[in-house]
């Protein structure tokens, strides 16, 4: 996600925006499972879920505490994200923590599949339009993130981050037919556009602002919707899970990253600890573990509340760099970041 998401699958900020496993096979992976890939990866997309049987009040209550305790534990993961690139950079070239996310992040899922013995996708189209998904939603934005986060702090990266939706909005208005504009999608845009320049200090001339770090996290953050918009366009009809799709995606990353880390860096020459443990730990829960997560919430309460998650990423994203990270915390900072999210969730309002 990224984002959150950032996957064949979202932080469904979208998506990804985007953009399901639980105890038993959800109907809704089973039996649409490029749908429920969808509205992961794009809150715009809303498939009618399958009604669920009447359950009696204790279960309902159980099943309502989990999903909330994981809806915690996934906003937690992914608003650590951004601390956890912070320190792999502190040991390892952009490239590297890049790479490193995307290959933890696939081992993680295609565990998931062994376990499971479900195969991977097949057919030449679908691994093209995989390779084209992994460079939008994976190769292109781990990598920009990793180097704006060698000269801005990681909670400047993750409110960045929650700009995905306002870029989303504003491509999907011309790139998707079904999305039409409204007055308050556009007041979203607007206003979310106000919290970027607060969070810069544009009224100071962005005075303390590193320029180019910031462009690049703002630039990870449009290659999002652009992936989600791609997928939705290529691959809304494939057969396979989600799991699989992003678990190849993540495949492909990988190789992608590994040719592009052999032409532009050398390889490292020592494994120091923590920002070992932070690239681990980044790929095997912020990008595998937390996208299997994910897939679970959309299945049991739907993409609508799923996507929720991203709004909880900066402030988690925040306060993680300034408790443990020590970086320092200017009153626009936060007023600006809260000024995104409401823009961002403004443009995501949909008509009755």
């Amino acid at each position: 996600m990224s984002a959150p998401s950032t996957s064949a699958s979202a932080s469904a900020s979208t998506s990804a925006p985007a953009p399901s496993p639980s105890a038993a096979p959800s109907p809704v992976l089973t039996a649409t499972p490029a749908r429920v890939l969808a509205a992961t990866l794009a809150p715009d997309a809303s498939p009618a879920l399958p009604p669920t049987a009447p359950q009696p009040l204790k279960a309902r209550a159980a099943r309502c505490l989990d999903w909330r305790l994981r809806f915690a534990v996934l906003s937690v993961v992914w608003g650590f994200s951004f601390l956890l690139i912070k320190v792999g950079t502190e040991g390892y070239a952009p490239f590297h923590v890049a790479l490193g996310r995307v290959f933890f992040g696939a081992l993680a899922l295609l565990t998931v599949l062994l376990v499971r013995r479900e195969p991977l996708p097949h057919g030449p189209r679908t691994w093209a339009h995989l390779a084209v998904a992994a460079l939008l939603l994976n190769t292109v934005p781990f990598s920009l993130f990793a180097y704006a986060e060698l000269s801005i702090p990681s909670s400047l990266a993750g409110i960045c981050n929650a700009t995905s939706p306002l870029w989303g909005m504003a491509l999907s208005l011309i790139a998707l037919s079904e999305d039409r504009p409204t007055r308050r999608r556009f007041a979203g845009l607007g206003l979310g556009f106000l919290g970027v320049l607060t969070v810069l200090g544009a009224w100071q001339g962005f005075s303390g602002v590193d320029a180019k770090g910031t462009a690049l996290a703002l630039l990870a953050s449009l290659c999002y919707p652009i992936g989600w918009i791609y997928v939705r366009r290529t691959l809304a009809s494939t057969p396979s899970s989600p799991v699989a799709l992003t678990g190849a995606q993540l495949l492909v990353a990988t190789v992608q990253l590994a040719a592009v880390s052999s032409l532009f860096t050398s390889a490292p020459t020592s494994f120091p600890l923590w920002p070992t443990l932070s690239v681990i730990a980044l790929g095997t829960l912020g990008t595998g573990m937390a996208l299997q997560m994910q897939y679970g919430l959309v299945a049991e309460i739907g993409p609508t509340t799923a996507q929720m998650v991203t709004y909880f990423i900066p402030v988690i994203a925040t306060t993680a760099g300034v408790l443990l990270l020590g970086e320092q915390l200017h009153w626009n900072t936060p007023v600006g970041a809260a000024v995104v999210l409401a823009g961002a969730a403004l443009t995501q309002a949909r008509r009755r």
